[in-house]
């Protein structure tokens, strides 16, 4: 499924997102709008160059993270687990019907996760970086997943979404929900939904 086209020159500036960056838990119950959504998978992976360059650096531009989206109220789009697909700004069907409550189960049982309209999460395939950096290609993955992750951040900050990163959970439950592949490994949650 082709997304809308990402917006690059915004109406807030980057200052005011970083000032008003804060951690969100408790949504409403409105859904996000499909713009939105699509907006914040490119500000997380998205292709910003002919060549492939991504919104994120990457050690050695390999990029080893994988990113997913698990859909619950997002108009535009049936409650599903999607991949996002950077090089086509598009999703892929992984599984049909809302894994929130999966995931939050997987997460300790944090409501956040089950409550928020659409949750990203982060995968990453090592062996893509520590074939070239050996086993210290794992801390630049780290760093990668980070940058990532803080750009989904402001990005919701700037379209007046709330956001919170969730990093506590089972990584078994957790690769199970997400229907990961052989080699991916889970990293990291961003829930995202309309602030109460």
């Amino acid at each position: 499924m082709k997304l809308p086209e990402p917006v690059s020159d915004g109406k807030r500036s980057l200052e005011s997102a970083l000032n008003e960056r804060r951690s969100v838990r408790d949504y409403t119950a409105a859904s996000l709008i499909l713009a939105e959504l699509a907006q914040l998978l490119w500000a997380a992976q998205g292709v910003t160059s002919p060549d492939g360059l991504r919104t994120a650096p990457s050690a050695g531009a390999l990029y080893p993270l994988e990113t997913y989206v698990a859909a619950g109220r997002v108009d535009g789009l049936s409650a599903g687990l999607y991949k996002y697909e950077p090089a086509g700004h598009s999703l892929t069907l992984v599984a049909g019907g809302d894994e929130r409550a999966g995931l939050a189960a997987a997460a300790l049982g944090q409501t956040c996760v089950e409550t928020a309209a659409a949750v990203i999460a982060f995968a990453a395939v090592y062996g893509r970086t520590t074939a070239k950096y050996g086993e210290r290609g794992r801390r630049y993955v780290h760093m990668e997943v980070g940058h990532a992750a803080q750009n989904v951040c402001l990005q919701a900050t700037a379209l007046g979404l709330g956001i919170v990163v969730v990093g506590a959970f089972d990584d078994r439950a957790l690769r199970t929900v997400l229907h990961l592949a052989r080699g991916e490994e889970p990293l990291g949650l961003v829930c995202v939904g309309r602030p109460r």
